[in-house]
């Protein structure tokens, strides 16, 4: 997110609170909300990041909203606030690492591909997924940047092994089918054939055997004990998100990953729970079919910025 971006946020919010706003500039608000998915990403980060003012001494708070309205100069003073309180940790966090930017290959957001590689192996690329692939006389090697791929190598004539690294460590398989998603701290994987080896980047000397059927997640230092992998784990191959007494809050966070913009839900439901399947290529209609099961309702604030609150 661009600084000048998270800057158009702030403006519009002091705007917007300081109690002279009218119905054509929440409007214009609006127009520039829907312009473009950064917008509303950016509008996120603000409003957030208001939740902390308490935090503030109140004549410091009031004084600078207050002279926001037409003076740069003040907005600025906001936006240092702003950043101050955490903004900056949150521009820091994502931006998108230059490897991932630099990436061979790369889905974006509601985008999923099949990749064939050289040797007859195939990737299958979720959502937001960035990667590397090298192949050379010793080993055949992905490095996966973000993302979620499932992963079906076949032998090699050479016998050369089929590595996949992530900062956190490294999974090795010949010819088997496993699943890897590399998460915020740790990265995940679930073995659907035979089984692979799972090293921590800092323990290389580590190894879990991981069986057919298992899921672990591992950092940089350790791994969790082993636990069944989920029927439904691969199920966006299919188009589908399948969730068995999820919580509420869990399940937007996931479905969030499927279409741009902004997607919330209200923390005083986020506790209830939810089953079903769902489709990830439409997610407005698993959003418009929540209020029928749950007791929510889904306000569309503009095309990239939608909220569950309760009914």
């Amino acid at each position: 997110m661009e600084l000048k971006t998270l800057e158009a946020a702030v403006t519009w919010y002091v705007q917007l609170n300081d109690g002279a706003s009218d119905e054509a500039r929440t409007q214009a608000w609006r127009q520039w909300l829907q312009a473009s998915p950064q917008h509303a990403a950016a509008w996120a980060r603000v409003e957030k990041l208001q939740q902390q003012w308490a935090l503030v001494p109140a004549q410091a708070a009031l004084s600078s909203l207050g002279a926001a309205q037409a003076q740069r100069r003040d907005v600025l003073k906001v936006l240092s606030l702003l950043l101050a309180m955490g903004g900056g940790g949150w521009l820091a966090a994502e931006q998108v690492p230059y490897h991932a930017l630099l990436a061979q290959q790369r889905t974006g957001t509601g985008e999923r591909r099949t990749l064939q590689l050289a040797d007859g192996s195939q990737l299958e690329l979720n959502v937001g997924t960035a990667l590397d692939v090298r192949y050379d006389a010793k080993v055949r090697a992905i490095q996966l940047y973000q993302g979620e791929i499932l992963v079906k190598p076949v032998s090699d004539r050479q016998q050369r092994p089929f590595i996949v690294h992530t900062e956190d460590g490294s999974i090795l398989a010949r010819s088997t089918a496993f699943s890897i998603r590399k998460l915020a701290q740790q990265t995940r994987v679930g073995v659907l054939q035979a089984s692979v080896e799972v090293r921590p980047q800092r323990h290389l000397d580590r190894v879990l055997q991981l069986q057919a059927g298992q899921q672990v997640n591992f950092g940089p230092d350790d791994f969790t004990r082993p636990h069944a992998l989920p029927a439904d784990s691969t199920a966006w191959l299919q188009g589908m998100l399948s969730v068995n007494d999820w919580r509420l809050g869990d399940f937007i966070e996931e479905l969030g990953r499927y279409r741009p913009g902004v997607l919330r839900c209200a923390s005083s439901i986020q506790a209830m729970s939810i089953s079903g399947a769902f489709r990830i290529d439409d997610t407005d209609i698993a959003l418009a079919n929540l209020p029928k099961t749950l007791p929510v309702k889904v306000r569309y604030l503009s095309r990239y910025w939608v909220s569950v609150e309760p009914a």
